[in-house]
Order: structure tokens, then C-alpha cells, then sequence
């Protein structure tokens, strides 16, 4: 790479000490192999940094390195130049000077759409490098400075009245575009991705289109609890199903029958599935979307939130041979993600690990995953039947529903396998009465299952604007605290802040109730202890409850009274 006065890249690399002569020759021997340019070769290697790659092309280009371009960009500029040419060409208007206007850039060598973006604008341009990601992350501010207003974009539907009972086809080729390059489409269309790019920005798990008499409401969940987002007029309704149908390839005449569909898409370079699910109520369709960014939340044990007791055990409990481990709790409770990290550390190549789901959440290099298909007879039964003559190590059931999944996971575990899987239970002991309550005979159940974990997913204080303060005595006493641990006399909480969206919460923990089947418990079980019996004997063994696990984590400062009381609640009726 040269520029106009003759000096190379690597000279100048060289001449900084950012890299050695040696590791140029080797980038120019691996360009010979690899047509690219030698400063991405160099950042591929791992010679060099990205900042140290652009303050390099500075000098060779005699143009400024912006580090922290971020804190810069006016929102002003925003609607002067088309998104399009903005993603297609990485090129970001960000502030204006009296000499005209700076423009972030990451490619010195391509320049010649500056002079389209200086008739864009109507003044002077002065590129300025910066990375790849804070361009990234100006154009997602830009397309969400450009569309959050919602409110203009229904009243600009309602006015123009051109999108009411229209359906919008979905071409082949805007399936494989970036959701915000479709900002210029029809006014439906804009709505629906301002919809989901919007859930998407603010960490949403899933979103509510609800039809009432007179309008749709438009909820997110977000870390668990839903939140109001606008409402849509009535008449809107049919028009904002059908694009969600049409994009999840859905029946757009069917109004009767509920629908169940997918939906893949790109936003800001990422690729995001969601699933959509469709039912018949009073006043309409009502659309559920459920988002799922593909290998962002596969976390490991380490990072679920258990506590050092619980942590050693299920490091134990998954490298067993053979047994059954439970993980049981409502729906939105962490049971996937959990299994998910287990499979995750036991995972190497001398595993045989084949798993069977409904749906496959997210892809797992090196796991074989099975899609249950009811409708063609592939059920957890017949999944796991098969599952069986396939020489598998471990085995991982997505629910156990019924009878015949729960005596097919029983006999795998008999037979040597280790097998995970879930059950919708409240705690760890009510597992042991659902499974016999399956018809399960109860040796089966204590030969079989070596350890039940109940958990709940509760909010995490937002770290930005954390305070303590003094909690009230009946709270902590609801809790379960002692009024005389010195812990309690300051705890924390969030105030609110912009970037939780005055929330005071951000990010969600687990808290977890792991029961192991001690000989004790087994014995209790055969003998037809009820699981009330049986929890109180896991307590004295060491056992905390999901309140207890959550109590510490509140002494901690990592989450609030009321959000442990909210998650646990239903512990609370139990032992009442």
C-alpha cells in the first residue's frame, strides 16, 4: 500500500515500532496466497492493533485518526444523507466545522464517493479515520435517530390511508437485506421494522402486537417484565398481521386458526431469528414474536449466577456417566440457557452429545440438534427412541411432557446415558411428585435422577446509577433476612439513568435451588414423603431455596428486595 509521496505501509509501521521488519516480510509472503491488503493481513496475524493500523494509515495519507468519534456526532446531520449511501459506502457525516463537514471513514484508499456525499450536503467533506466499529455503531444511532419517533410514522399511516387493508409482498431479494436498508419502504413496512429494530436495540426477548375495540398495543419484554411501547389505530390491525405473516412465510387468508412461523433477518450486520406465534382472539389476531440473536447468550456456568456450593456440584453432577438432571421452572426462566452452558463444558470430541428440542434456540458447533416435528410424527418420544440408537454419550430432552418422554428418559438413564432435561415445576421437589404423578414408579424416579435444579431469571441493578439506601425492616423480614446482619443495613438500588431507560435495572442473573437425590431423599421418596417432606430434608443438607440464593445475592448488591419477593412469590404461597 503507497501513497502519492512513494511511502509504504509497512515503513511507516516498521518506523513506529508497532510491528517488525519480520512480520511485514511475512504479511507480504501471505499476501502472494491471500489477495488483501497488507494491513489487514497484519490484523489477521495479530501483529497489530486496529488503532494502530489506522493511526499508520493516517500518516500515509496525511488525514486525521478520530479515537473517540462517538462523543461527536451531531444528530442534526442525520437526515441529510440517505441510509443507503451511508451503509453502502461506510461513510458518516458526524460533525460540522466552519470548513465545511467531517465524514468518518475506514478506507482511506476509496474516496471517491466523498464527492457525492459533499453535493449530498452541500459543503465541504474532511474524511477522518476511525474503526470499523464506531461507524458501526453512528450509522445503528443515526437509523434509530431517524425512525424512533413512532408517533410520526402511525399519524403519517393514518393520514395517507394508503396502507389500510393492503398487503405488501415479500420479495426474494429483501429477505436477504439488512432490516434497516428497508427504512425507505411503505409506511406499514417502516412501522414493522421500526418495531423490531427498536425491541432488538433495547434488549427485548419478545414482542406483543395486541389488538383491543379501538387500537393495537405494541409491548416489549424486556429483562422480564413488559413494557408499553404505542399503540396502533384499529384499523391498522389486519394490515400490520399480514407483513408479519408474510415475512414468516405464514398463510395471510388464514384469520381462524392460530399460526406458529419464523422469521430470519439482519440488523446492523447480525443476523436474528424470531419466532412468531399467531392466534385468534375478539378482536383480532393477536402476534407474539419471540427474538433470538444467534451466539449472543450462550453463557457459561461460570456466568449464570449460582453460588460457589451449587457451582461445585453441577460441576460434579454433569461429567457423571448416567442420571438424570433436572432443571425445572416456569416458561422464561433460564432453563435452555442453563443447559445450554452445561452442554457447553462438557462438549470435546470424545462426546457423543445429541439433543432433541422444540425449537432449536441456538446452534452449538460440534452438538447434533433435532427439531421436534409433531405434525409428521417426530415427537420428544419418537425424537429420543431414535436418539437411543444412535451410540449417543449424553442426551439432552428440550421438555418432558408427558408419559412416554419421561420413561424413555428414564430408561436411557438407566442403560448408561447422562440425560438433560427440563420440567415446568415451581421448585426442585415438586419435580419428583410430577414425574410420579406421569406415572413414573417412584424407584424409578430415585434410581434414575441424580439432581433437580429450580431456578428463576430476576434483574440486575443497572451499574450506572446504583445507590444505597436503608430498606424497611417488614421487607427484609418478607425475605427472610435476619434484622441483625450488618449487611442489611445498606443495600442497593438502581435511580434510574438513561442507559437503563430509567428503569434501574440492566441485565438479567439467575437464582437457583439445586436439590441433589442423596440416599436419604431416595429413601424418603420410596417411603411416600410428599415434596414438602423432601425439601425440608434437601434444606438440612445444605440446600438453599430460590428466596434464600436470591436473599444473598440482595446482600451482595446485585439486585433489589422487591425484585426477589416479585420472582418468588409462588415459593411463598407453597410453604404458606
Amino acid at each position: 500500500m503507497q501513497d502519492a509521496t512513494g511511502q509504504r505501509l509497512g515503513e511507516i509501521l516498521v518506523a513506529q515500532s508497532w510491528v517488525h521488519a519480520e512480520q511485514v516480510e511475512e504479511a507480504l509472503e501471505l499476501q502472494k496466497l491471500r489477495p488483501r491488503r497488507v494491513g489487514e493481513l497484519l490484523l489477521d496475524l495479530g501483529y497489530i492493533e486496529e488503532e494502530s493500523l489506522l493511526r499508520a494509515l493516517a500518516l500515509q495519507f496525511h488525514l486525521d485518526y478520530e479515537p473517540e468519534v462517538r462523543k461527536q456526532v451531531e444528530s442534526s446531520l442525520t437526515t441529510k444523507v440517505p441510509i443507503s449511501f451511508i451503509r453502502e459506502y461506510q461513510m458518516v457525516p458526524y460533525k460540522h466545522t466552519d470548513a465545511g463537514y467531517l465524514v468518518a471513514i475506514n478506507d482511506p484508499i476509496n474516496l471517491l464517493p466523498l464527492d457525492d456525499l459533499r453535493l449530498l450536503l452541500d459543503g465541504n467533506v474532511t474524511p477522518v479515520l476511525c474503526s470499523k466499529e464506531d461507524i458501526q455503531f453512528i450509522i445503528d444511532t443515526y437509523f434509530e435517530q431517524q425512525s424512533e419517533n413512532a408517533g410520526e410514522l402511525i399519524d403519517n399511516i393514518v393520514l395517507s390511508g394508503e396502507d389500510e387493508g393492503k398487503v405488501h409482498s415479500l420479495d426474494h431479494s429483501e429477505s436477504e437485506r439488512d432490516l434497516l436498508d428497508l427504512a425507505n419502504e411503505a409506511p406499514i413496512i417502516k412501522l414493522i421494522n421500526l418495531v423490531i429494530s427498536g425491541a432488538v436495540k433495547e434488549r427485548a426477548s419478545d414482542i406483543h402486537l395486541e389488538p383491543f375495540e379501538h387500537s393495537v398495543r405494541v409491548r416489549y419484554r424486556i429483562d422480564g417484565v413488559l413494557y408499553e411501547k404505542f399503540t396502533v389505530p384499529r384499523a391498522q390491525q389486519a394490515a400490520l398481521v399480514s407483513r408479519v405473516k408474510i415475512m414468516a412465510n405464514l398463510n395471510i387468508a388464514e384469520h381462524r386458526l392460530p399460526q406458529d412461523g419464523r422469521i430470519k433477518i439482519r440488523l446492523s450486520g447480525k443476523e436474528i431469528d424470531i419466532r412468531v406465534s399467531i392466534i385468534p382472539i375478539a378482536h383480532g389476531e393477536r402476534v407474539v414474536m419471540r427474538i433470538l440473536e444467534k451466539g449472543s447468550f450462550l453463557f457459561s456456568l461460570t456466568q449464570l449466577g449460582m453460588d460457589e456450593r451449587d457451582h461445585q456440584i453441577m460441576d460434579r453432577l454433569i461429567t457423571a456417566s448416567h442420571g438424570i438432571i433436572l432443571v425445572t421452572g416456569p416458561t422464561g426462566s433460564g432453563k435452555s440457557t442453563t443447559l445450554y452452558a452445561a452442554l457447553q463444558q462438557v462438549n470435546s470430541p470424545d462426546k457423543n452429545i445429541i439433543t432433541v428440542e422444540d425449537p432449536i434456540e441456538y446452534l452449538i458447533p460440534g452438538i447434533s440438534q433435532i427439531q421436534v416435528r409433531p405434525k409428521i410424527g417426530l415427537t420428544f418420544a419418537a425424537g429420543l427412541r431414535s436418539i437411543l440408537r444412535q451410540d449417543p454419550d449424553i442426551i439432552l430432552v428440550g421438555e418432558i411432557r408427558d408419559m412416554e418422554t419421561a420413561e424413555m428418559a428414564v430408561q436411557a438413564s438407566l442403560t448408561g446415558h447422562l440425560v438433560f432435561a427440563t420440567l415446568h415445576t415451581n421448585d426442585s421437589s415438586g419435580a419428583i411428585t410430577r414425574l410420579m404423578n406421569m406415572g413414573i414408579e417412584p424407584f424409578l424416579v430415585t434410581s434414575s435422577t441424580i439432581a433437580i435444579q429450580a431456578q428463576r431469571l430476576v434483574r440486575r441493578i443497572c451499574s450506572s446509577c446504583k445507590e444505597s439506601y436503608t430498606p424497611d425492616a417488614e421487607s427484609l423480614h418478607e425475605l427472610g433476612v435476619p434484622l441483625d446482619d450488618p449487611r442489611c443495613k445498606e443495600l442497593m438500588r438502581g435511580r434510574g439513568c438513561e442507559k437503563c431507560s430509567e428503569r434501574g435495572y440492566l441485565g438479567r442473573s439467575g437464582i437457583f435451588e439445586l436439590l441433589a437425590m442423596s440416599s436419604r431423599i431416595q429413601e424418603m421418596v420410596l417411603q411416600g414423603a410428599d415434596s414438602n417432606a423432601v425439601k425440608r430434608e434437601a434444606r438440612l443438607e445444605g440446600m438453599r431455596t430460590l428466596r434464600e440464593d436470591g436473599a444473598q445475592k440482595v446482600l451482595r448488591g446485585e439486585t433489589t428486595v422487591e425484585e426477589i419477593l416479585r420472582v418468588t412469590r409462588d415459593e411463598a404461597l407453597d410453604s404458606a
